[in-house]
């Protein structure tokens, strides 16, 4: 099913996403090709790029940071960057990864047209191009309403399409394979590094045909990915988070617009201009609202981005997001009301939120086990 829905030849499953990438970065990454270019990267992908000795580099449009502003595809990579770092360090550039819908952006999709020609540079520089997929479909759905020329083509032809624009891919099948663990690794051609890549899954995550997964988990994707490119089931999934979004926007809530695929990105730095990026206005967010609503969102702010690799310098995101993720087939819309009104009640008492300091931090992939306390008056 997966060779036949991507077109690549040779396809590795594994537990879940951030296992292919441990498989598949360490085979590009070196020392005298560190930098990977993409979009936007996400956490998990940033961290290991760093764990390979690489330096991920985010060239997302500059309306992805615009939250008011309506592009219809700020997942956008800016074509004029990736071709002017192309042409100054293309020799040191280990890859592009083109994040698809591009999460950090706030589940913004790409058009086919920028990935296309994202692809040509990269061919004419002699460098691979990787799909980060978690979210193919979710993306394709984007394309179909958004872009020229596809409104009549199916979702599955528009994903074997995008899969043409790449050299590999890597999916945390949690996503859009509809199901509770799982990835895959896929590699559209390149015999010798499938074979390398073969020899670190053994190591890494079990044998081939597996990749640590139980046959029923197996049984499970290849059934998600059958009925992930059902029309019916990307408009019931995308609209439910798209009538959250409207509902937001006319209760005056600032969020990233257009909505995205599989989430709501409440911007926090206009709920809280008061509070710097270093500490942490998103994460003040999350907190409130875990305790106005029992609702829990994520940070995808400045204590996400983390510290830059070298210097070990506190960054600032260029956004400060409460990601408020929907889970597939589990809410109704009644429970999208709860956190509307949940947000509509932070939102009241947030000029007297006060910001967060950290307490604890591990070195990598900070927010995860991060602890904070207030900041004292």
């Amino acid at each position: 099913m997966s060779q036949q829905l991507f077109g690549h030849r040779y396809i590795l499953p594994v537990h879940q996403g951030r296992g292919a990438e441990q498989v598949l970065f360490p085979l590009l990454i070196n020392e005298a090709k560190p930098l990977v270019l993409g979009n936007m990267h996400f956490d998990t992908t940033r961290a290991h790029i760093q764990l390979a000795g690489g330096e991920g580099i985010d060239l997302v449009i500059k309306e992805a940071y615009q939250s008011a502003n309506p592009h219809p595809f700020k997942g956008n990579i800016d074509l004029t960057q990736l071709s002017a770092y192309l042409e100054k360090e293309g020799d040191r550039v280990a890859m592009i990864i083109m994040t698809v819908t591009c999460n950090g952006a706030g589940g913004q999709p790409v058009s086919m047209t920028n990935l296309k020609e994202a692809y040509q540079l990269a061919r004419k520089y002699n460098v691979p191009l990787i799909l980060d997929a978690a979210r193919f479909a979710e993306n394709a759905y984007f394309i179909r309403q958004r872009e020229e020329g596809y409104t009549h083509k199916t979702i599955a032809e528009i994903v074997r399409e995008m899969f043409r624009y790449c050299d590999g891919f890597t999916m945390s099948a949690k996503k859009d394979g509809l199901v509770n663990i799982g990835g895959l690794l896929g590699i559209k051609e390149n015999e010798e590094w499938a074979l390398e890549c073969q020899a670190r899954l053994v190591a890494y995550e079990g044998f081939p045909t597996y990749g640590g997964l139980a046959g029923r988990d197996m049984e499970a994707l290849a059934v998600g990915l059958t009925e992930v490119i059902e029309p019916d089931y990307l408009e019931q999934r995308i609209g439910q988070v798209r009538r959250l979004g409207e509902d937001l926007i006319k209760r005056g809530i600032p969020i990233q617009q257009p909505v995205g695929g599989h989430a709501i990105f409440v911007d926090a730095g206009q709920v809280y201009p008061h509070i710097p990026k270093d500490q942490f206005p998103a994460q003040v967010l999350a907190c409130q609202l875990y305790m106005a609503a029992g609702v829990r969102g994520v940070e995808i702010g400045s204590l996400l981005y983390g510290r830059h690799p070298q210097t070990g310098e506190d960054g600032c995101s260029p956004v400060e997001f409460l990601r408020l993720t929907i889970p597939r087939r589990t809410y109704t819309d009644n429970h999208m009301r709860v956190v509307a009104e949940g947000l509509s009640a932070v939102m009241e008492g947030s000029g007297e939120h006060k910001g967060l300091q950290l307490v604890y931090e591990a070195p990598i992939l900070r927010h995860f086990t991060a602890r904070l306390k207030p900041v004292c008056s």
